[in-house]
């Protein structure tokens, strides 16, 4: 089992990321801690986020910028947990690490193909303390081995990337098609770094995945926004479009503009195209043949997206570097790695018969070397019936939620 840590500052945020998976059917509500139960059972955003608010001192008083903590368990695929075990599982995994006194909601996930939990709690005590954080990954491991002998599970040793073992491309076959999609879209946006929609269009491309750019009028108003198709082995879109809205925030228009300007920043200061820079010189300068690149390229954990239009010209050249879980343009990287300096160097070679697995390391994914051209900033007009605004964002900051704060005592719901 391999859990995953994260902190934030955003209390709504993290509610309402898991709460998505609940209103499409992806998941539940497996277990509360110190949070005020619904008679009906059925939990909101809004009531949880100013139930955990009223934990919190005010912000000028906030020991940590952040109070938040978003924990992920992840069983191997093939462990089979009942419902009751996952539960026992992520809340003796809390109690263990030091948050078991702390209001926590246990979220079951099935939207990826696997079972597992997210666990949502503060890291900020009733008495504005920090929760002890000292050495938490390493007391994180040796609290998951614990628990992989107690229940039998599978363990965690050489397992890497939890987010994508079930990442799969999408088969219209099997159809749910929005299911399918949603299961790889949201951990791909989670888990990599690009800094164009175009860069992030060849990244699902490995998936089957073709995405849109729509623009027009809804009652007066300019509208932006995108929509996604599954794609068959020729890159054609198959099947209705769905619109990101569907999805949620994170992968629609703006949740991407703000993914991508973080991308940039993080690629910048943390130096990460030169990696793949280097990487693909070597391979580029021992490579005989475009099947010879692609191969080399593969062992170091990156593939090769080349777009090319009807006449076989390379019009578009995308690198992905699953090691760094980066995309990149290749004019990114540099002059020398153009669309037009492949297409000079392997415009009218044939394409690869064989389709190769692409490098992620789940190793289960089949690539899809050609796409079709499809430009951003164009208007489809026989896809804008299936759009309307997406609704404005709701403030993601616990602070509007500490102006809601009941004077009256606590009351608090059924300890498990």
């Amino acid at each position: 089992m391999i859990a995953k840590i994260n902190t934030g500052n955003s209390l709504y945020g993290a509610l309402a990321y898991n709460q998505e998976k609940v209103d499409e059917g992806m998941g539940k509500v497996m277990a509360s801690n110190i949070v005020c139960e619904p008679v009906d059972g059925c939990f909101s955003v809004q009531g949880c986020a100013a139930d955990f608010a009223r934990w919190l001192p005010s912000p000028e008083h906030l020991p940590t910028k952040k109070p938040v903590i978003h924990i992920s368990l992840n069983p191997h695929p093939d462990d089979k947990l009942t419902d009751n075990q996952l539960a026992d599982i992520g809340r003796e995994y809390m109690d263990r690490l030091g948050y078991g006194g702390q209001p926590y909601l246990i979220f079951k996930h099935e939207d990826i193909g696997r079972e597992h939990i997210h666990i949502v709690s503060l890291r900020v005590d009733c008495d504005g303390k920090l929760i002890k954080n000292s050495f938490e990954h390493k007391r994180s491991k040796e609290i998951t081995e614990l628990l992989e002998q107690k229940y039998g599970l599978i363990p965690a040793q050489g397992q890497k990337q939890p987010e994508l073992w079930q990442l799969t491309q999408v088969d219209p076959a099997k159809g749910n098609l929005k299911k399918q999609i949603s299961a790889v879209i949201k951990p791909l946006v989670n888990t990599y770094k690009f800094q164009t929609l175009g860069e992030y269009r060849a990244l699902l491309s490995l998936y089957s995945i073709g995405l849109e750019e729509v623009k027009g009028e809804v009652m007066g108003k300019p509208y932006r926004g995108l929509v996604y198709s599954a794609l068959d082995k020729d890159g054609n879109k198959v099947g209705t479009p769905l619109k990101s809205s569907l999805f949620g925030k994170s992968v629609g228009y703006d949740g991407l503009e703000k993914q991508i300007v973080k991308s940039g920043e993080q690629i910048k200061q943390q130096g990460l195209r030169e990696r793949t820079r280097t990487v693909v010189i070597v391979a580029m300068n021992t490579a005989a043949s475009e099947s010879e690149l692609r191969a080399k390229l593969r062992v170091v954990n990156i593939d090769l997206v080349l777009r090319r239009n009807d006449q076989r010209r390379i019009y578009g050249v995308t690198f992905m570097d699953h090691e760094s879980r980066c995309v990149f343009n290749g004019s990114r990287l540099g002059k020398e790695f153009s669309a037009n300096v492949f297409n000079d160097r392997f415009g009218q070679q044939p394409e690869p018969e064989n389709k190769q697995q692409p490098t992620t390391q789940s190793g289960n994914i089949t690539q899809i070397e050609k796409t079709t051209p499809s430009d951003i900033g164009n208007t489809f007009g026989n896809l804008i019936d299936l759009l309307t605004p997406e609704q404005t964002s709701v403030s993601d900051d616990y602070n509007r939620f500490q102006k809601r704060k009941r004077k009256k005592k606590r009351l608090y719901g059924r300890q498990h």
